[in-house]
């Protein structure tokens, strides 16, 4: 059996009326407690008023009977007396008077040790036949005799007015709360309507739809910023997902490529019957696409790795300066076919906390970018320095035919090539500078190009100084 109601507006209209119920219930007590004390007060009130009225109605007979006085119903002061019932005791305890109201019960029994000395002595007692009343006692002294007298109100008119309006109140308060419960309702309907608006475009969002976004066209509260942070995570999986089937569809083609030139050359040594020249001309052809796709394998399984957070850096305190040094080492055969001049210059001194490894490819793939596009007998120039905020800045410059504005914010992304019609010359992929990036960034560094059409690139990698 179900007992939570399934929708949240329901829900919320439960919790809206069982609250306003307590506090209805709360506010009702408070007030009927402040109402009763306030009634009790003006009956002790009148009755402290009534026993100073009664003290001089009393007087001693000859025979030493206590009496009141037979004018006692005229009195001016005796027409507000009100339920009253009255008992005079002596100091032993001793009932020496009780009016007509009281009859023979006992207001409150035997006295108390302190009572009505003082002052007036009030408390809620009942009679000896259960009557409950509100009791106020104070000693007099008459003819040199010591009296406690007892004056005491009713409180059964008091206890019925209330029990009225209790029974008032458990009649209106069901109506009250029903009516809080509809238009408790009806707001909550009206306030989740967005939110049902949101939900029902929301399942109109397929992985084919990622372009649709959920109405932002509310007032400035939390659903507009609910609705914003939902956009922006649906904007970010649209990216995410075209990306994917960008890098699918580019790693499918470079893959596809290599892998038809050497079943080609395979077919062509097939189907002829050629020299050992030639035969060793097709290995060696299908030997070099075998290695331009070993190098496009490994730089997608770099990627893969990297996206998937499964990379692990082994980090250690790296000069700098020796680590560019090493880079171009490298490129020693391929600078000396090209004659290029490449100098590599700077401190000593600054280190960086990071990878060595990926470091060092982050360094070989920019070198060996600038080197590829560099002409012949031109000019590379490398500089390693410290930087403002703790950086370590290092320069990678050459003299090459730069990169045109409009590909220059592409250039670090997947697959993307400048010359796209000379990239088999070149032997790249479009993998190199992605891993560039992603390199620097994962050591808290950033690297950036400033190029202009024909004066060549300067790429800058800053990283975060080695602590000490």
């Amino acid at each position: 059996m179900r007992l939570r109601p399934r929708h949240l507006r329901s829900r919320l209209t439960l919790w809206y009326v069982a609250m306003l119920a307590s506090l209805l219930v709360l506010a009702w007590g408070s007030t009927c407690a402040l109402l009763f004390w306030q009634l009790r007060t003006q009956l002790d009130h009148f009755a402290v008023q009534e026993i100073e009225t009664v003290e001089g109605l009393f007087y001693f007979t000859p025979d030493g009977q206590l009496h009141m006085r037979e004018d006692y119903h005229n009195h001016p002061e005796s027409k507000d007396v009100i339920e009253r019932y009255l008992e005079v005791l002596t100091t032993d305890g001793t009932v020496v008077f009780r009016n007509e109201r009281l009859g023979n019960r006992s207001l409150d029994g035997a006295t108390f040790s302190g009572e009505g000395i003082g002052g007036y002595s009030q408390r809620t007692s009942q009679l000896s036949d259960g009557t409950p009343v509100r009791l106020v006692s104070r000693v007099h002294v008459l003819e040199g005799r010591r009296l406690l007298i007892r004056l005491a109100h009713s409180e059964e008119p008091l206890l019925s007015r209330m029990k009225d309006l209790l029974l008032a109140s458990l009649l209106v308060l069901p109506v009250v709360l029903a009516a809080a419960g509809l238009a408790g309702y009806t707001l909550a309907r009206r306030a989740l309507a967005p939110i049902e608006q949101m939900a029902r475009r929301a399942q109109e969002i397929t992985p084919e739809r990622l372009d649709a976004r959920l109405p932002n066209d509310y007032t400035d509260d939390e659903l507009r910023q609910l609705a914003g942070v939902f956009n922006g995570t649906l904007a970010r999986l649209e990216t995410a997902f075209e990306q994917l089937r960008r890098f699918t569809a580019d790693a499918s083609h470079e893959l596809r490529t290599p892998l038809a030139m050497i079943r080609s050359v395979g077919e062509v040594g097939l189907q002829k019957d050629g020299t050992r020249a030639d035969y060793r001309d097709m290995v060696g052809s299908m030997l070099e696409e075998v290695n331009r796709l070993t190098s496009l394998i490994d730089n997608l399984l770099t990627i893969s790795r990297a996206d998937s957070g499964h990379i692990q850096l082994h980090r250690g305190v790296v000069p700098v300066l020796a680590l560019a040094r090493e880079a171009a080492a490298i490129f020693e055969i391929l600078i000396e076919e090209k004659a290029l001049q490449v100098t590599v210059e700077g401190e000593e001194s600054p280190q960086v906390e990071g990878d060595y490894v990926f470091l060092r490819q982050a360094f070989v793939n920019v070198l060996h970018n600038a080197i590829k596009y560099s002409p012949v007998g031109g000019a590379i120039h490398v500089r390693v320095q410290r930087a403002d905020g703790n950086q370590v800045l290092t320069e990678i410059e050459d003299n090459g035919p730069g990169i045109p504005l409009e590909d220059q914010p592409k250039i670090f992304d997947r697959f993307y090539r400048v010359d796209k019609a000379r990239w088999r010359e070149s032997g790249g992929a479009g993998l190199g500078l992605s891993i560039v990036k992603w390199t620097v960034e994962a050591h808290g560094g950033a690297v950036t190009l400033e190029s202009k059409p024909t004066e060549g690139c300067t790429f800058r990698i800053s990283l975060p100084s080695a602590p000490g």
